[in-house]
């Protein structure tokens, strides 16, 4: 069954295929004129329209070319009693499926409506097929099945069928855009263009031309007019990556976008209307930026309609032996190996804290791909970041800023955990003490300790302190 609109401006036309078409099971609903088929198209689509060219106040071309607009897809049959070859070589230039010629026989009428509907099908099968494809393709591309994944997998494919904007959070790594490029292949805007922009990678006037576009001659070198991000990826959706990198006057301008759905570019006195959906992500905490007077609360509020937060890969330690596969097999792809990993290469690789998380194992596996000489990647392969790494180690120099920067959020990780370790050994592994040490309540340390991924160490520093008890007993 097709729901079929008919618009003709003779009643007894409208009520002749009315009847025809209701016999056939499909769904009818008809117009008097052009001005009342596109109000109510614009209210439900329809599968197919069948239209009489000439009529009053719009005439079929005119309604074929309005619906083109916002139904691109739907099919459409033309009737008409003054049939000419302009008239018909402008109706199949917008896309019209066939064209009658009044008076007709109604069985062949039929016949070219349900061909006109077996062709809308395929092309629905076949563009289901593809996003499938896609789909499952990016899908695969977000490795991982551990609860916190599956939890990011959930959100997903939640967040991917409504329009609101979306915040990804999450350290460095962890794979954001992946998570934005997954919501809109499996949205309906799967079709339409994808623009990712590091909002954190320009200075303020650069970002605005790039978001919003410009006007010849709006500055020296504005050639050209030149579409913005917004105005380009119009029905689909735009990625913007390191959004608390945005100065406070971008916020402003960004905030309009989001608000009045219109983008203004460099040197244009005219607003361009725009159907995008934003997602953004940042590696910095927002709503303490918020709190800060870094970042505009009402903004906040507008990008983080859904937020999504992707977890280190501290946090899924289970996820590693399969990413370590993954990357392996990309690599030797690459180079035309067949190379398997030790266990002992392995266990390194699942024991270290990964700050650069799944980028940065990424990054290792290329370089013991490219490094070892025999079958199984070995643990001399590996950096010494990862095979020098102690979990229980304490690093003295942790209040050091580098003369090349740091990962802050790891590095405060790193700092917490330390604070952790050394209160177990003050308290010989004893949790309880320890939690008082550090003004937390048991369960608190507790979710500390998994987070970090230590608290079989507490059984080992409780057996250290037992064996020294007894031995100066």
């Amino acid at each position: 069954m097709a729901n079929l609109l008919i618009v003709d401006d003779e009643q007894g036309m409208r009520q002749l295929l009315s009847l025809v078409f209701g016999r056939a099971n499909h769904r009818v609903r008809v117009a008097e004129n052009g001005t009342r088929a596109l109000a109510m198209l614009r209210q439900e689509p329809a599968d197919l329209i069948v239209s009489d060219v000439k009529m009053p106040d719009m005439s079929g071309i005119e309604l074929l070319r309005g619906v083109r607009e916002f139904l691109p897809d739907v099919a459409v049959v033309m009737m008409t009693a003054f049939a000419t070859v302009e008239t018909a070589r402008e109706a199949f230039k917008l896309g019209a499926d066939d064209f009658i010629q009044k008076p007709f026989d109604v069985d062949e009428l039929k016949l070219i409506v349900e061909k006109a509907l077996e062709r809308l099908r395929l092309l629905q099968e076949n563009r289901a097929f593809k996003r499938a494809q896609r789909e499952r393709g990016r899908l695969d591309q977000i490795i991982g099945r551990s609860a916190p994944m599956q939890a990011v997998y959930q959100m997903i494919e939640t967040v991917a069928a409504v329009q609101s904007t979306v915040l990804i959070t999450g350290e460095s790594g962890t794979g954001k855009e992946m998570v934005a490029r997954a919501v809109h292949t499996l949205s309906p805007r799967a079709d339409k263009p994808f623009m990712p922009i590091n909002c954190g990678a320009f200075t303020e006037t650069l970002l605005e031309s790039e978001l919003f576009g410009y006007m010849r001659g709006a500055f020296t070198g504005a050639t050209a007019n030149r579409k913005g991000l917004f105005e380009a990826s119009d029905k689909g959706t735009i990625f913007l990556d390191e959004v608390g990198e945005m100065s406070p006057t971008m916020q402003v301008k960004l905030l309009r976008v989001l608000q009045e759905r219109k983008v203004r570019p460099v040197g244009a006195h005219e607003e361009i209307a725009t159907d995008t959906r934003v997602i953004a992500a940042t590696n910095r905490d927002l709503s303490a930026m918020v709190k800060q007077g870094g970042f505009r609360e009402d903004l906040f509020y507008r990008i983080s309609v859904i937020p999504i937060e992707l977890p280190p890969l501290r946090e899924r330690r289970e996820d590693i032996p399969e990413l370590v596969e993954h990357f392996i097999q990309k690599f030797c792809t690459q180079t035309g190996r067949s190379l398997g990993i030790s266990e002992r290469a392995l266990e390194l690789l699942e024991r270290y804290a990964w700050p650069g998380n799944v980028r940065e194992l990424e990054h290792t596996i290329e370089r013991a791909v490219a490094l070892e000489r025999t079958e199984m990647i070995q643990s001399d392969s590996l950096p010494q970041a990862v095979t020098n790494y102690n979990p229980a180690r304490v690093d003295s120099s942790a209040f050091e800023l580098p003369e090349e920067g740091l990962n802050l959020v790891a590095h405060l990780d790193h700092v917490e955990k330390s604070y952790i370790l050394e209160a177990l050994r003050r308290t010989g592994g004893n949790q309880t003490r320890a939690a008082e040490t550090l003004h937390l309540s048991v369960r608190s340390l507790r979710h500390l300790l998994d987070k970090h991924g230590i608290r079989n160490l507490t059984a080992q520093l409780r057996s250290d302190a037992a064996g020294r008890g007894g031995s100066e007993g």
